[in-house]
């Protein structure tokens, strides 16, 4: 893509309320596999004085001698001091751990150092996040980890209230012949949005053909990147390219290789095929995105582990190597995709000034800020009800 104007404008200001992702404070909490989180809230539970304050990993906002308010959403979840009553496990929930990793999370406000209720009021199955790696990464789990800015695409639940600069649908609308929708704005930020050394900057195109272009190739990244959320088809690729497990894992594999000539990804005896190279050398923040996932799975095993961050699957668990196949597949099409995603060009773009006479900005404070989602009582520390 050509050179973004100089004031093209900042998805800070087309998606203005921004919320830091969860700091979990803590690395036990989370897992890859929802069995283990189990095993570790047992293992604490039943662990007494000073040994339940080792394994707790206390910080200066979480110990177990402190109460927090139940999640939003989490009606199970316990108040009481976890010192005086851990209450039952509650249920893990799905989360985006690192970029393409979804992990698991045990939703207790009192093992988590910030736990961003304003996001858990929003989360639903309409909601999305958009969070800033630095590229764009939409998610319809919730951001746990150090991920970057996260953005809903609605600001209440049953995807209510675009979390978009204020008078910017309408004016998209009439400049493109039809109603914009807010994922629309979201697939058009996905193709024409970069990073640049102003924030992260999304000229807006001034022809509805290019729209219409962009459009079409974002509605296409948001399938690859959802996975099939919210009740989507699986992204796959063609017939004879889709991975399969040519030989099974047995035992703990203790590396990823790769055979970039017969396009074949180990682990230990286990093998998958075809894995295109592209899928192999995605990288996310300069990572790997597979060597990251495999490393997230094997971090109990090592020896520097310790306490409940070294329990884990004594096996490795099937359900990984289909998670890796569904991985591999997202990769895949991700990074062939990215070379019209990168010719992609918005064309003319429309004019700072134009977004300035028709109200889009700047945005208002009060869109930076979260919205009123209150329709029920939250429970705080001790069963006392939360003071928002």
């Amino acid at each position: 893509m050509g050179g973004v104007s100089d004031d093209a404008p900042l998805l800070d200001d087309l998606m203005p309320w921004a919320v830091g992702g969860l700091r979990l404070g803590r690395d036990w909490v989370a897992s890859p596999d929802p069995g283990t989180l189990r095993s570790r809230w047992a293992a604490l539970a039943d662990a007494e004085g000073a040994e339940r304050e080792r394994l707790f990993r206390p910080s200066r906002s979480r110990t177990p001698s402190a109460g927090a308010a139940a999640l939003p959403g989490q009606r199970s979840a316990a108040t009481a001091r976890f010192a005086d009553a851990p209450g039952p496990c509650p249920e893990p929930v799905r989360v985006l751990r690192a970029p393409f990793d979804e992990q698991w999370l045990l939703p207790d406000q009192r093992l988590i150092d910030s736990a961003r209720p304003e996001l858990w009021r929003v989360l639903d199955g309409q909601q999305l996040f958009a969070v800033e790696t630095p590229e764009l990464l939409v998610t319809a789990h919730l951001p746990a980890g150090r991920l970057g800015r996260v953005r809903p695409l609605h600001r209440r639940p049953g995807g209510a209230e675009p979390n978009l600069a204020p008078g910017l649908l309408p004016l998209l609308g009439a400049r493109y012949g039809g109603w914009a929708s807010t994922e629309d704005v979201l697939c058009w930020i996905l193709a024409a949005g970069r990073p640049g050394p102003r924030g992260y900057e999304v000229p807006l195109a001034a022809d509805p053909e290019r729209w219409r272009a962009g459009l079409e190739l974002g509605h296409r990244l948001l399938a690859v990147q959802l996975r099939g959320a919210r009740g989507g088809e699986p992204p796959r690729l063609p017939g004879g390219r889709r991975p399969y497990v040519r030989s099974a894992v047995a035992g703990w594999p203790q590396g990823l290789a790769y055979d970039a000539g017969d396009e074949v990804l180990g682990l230990g005896s286990g093998t998958l095929s075809p894995v295109p190279a592209g899928a192999w050398a995605y990288e996310a923040r300069g990572v790997r995105v597979l060597e990251s996932w495999f490393a997230a799975r094997t971090a109990h095993r090592d020896p520097a582990a310790d306490g409940l961050e070294a329990l884990g699957p004594a096996e490795w668990p099937q359900a990984w190597t289909s998670e890796l196949l569904g991985l591999v597949t997202t990769l895949a099409l991700l990074a062939a995709l990215a070379p019209e995603r990168a010719a992609f060009e918005p064309g003319p773009a429309l004019a700072a000034a134009e977004l300035r006479a028709a109200g889009v900005l700047p945005p208002p404070r009060r869109a930076r800020r979260p919205a009123s989602v209150l329709d029920h009582r939250e429970e705080g520390p001790g069963g006392q009800f939360a003071l928002l």
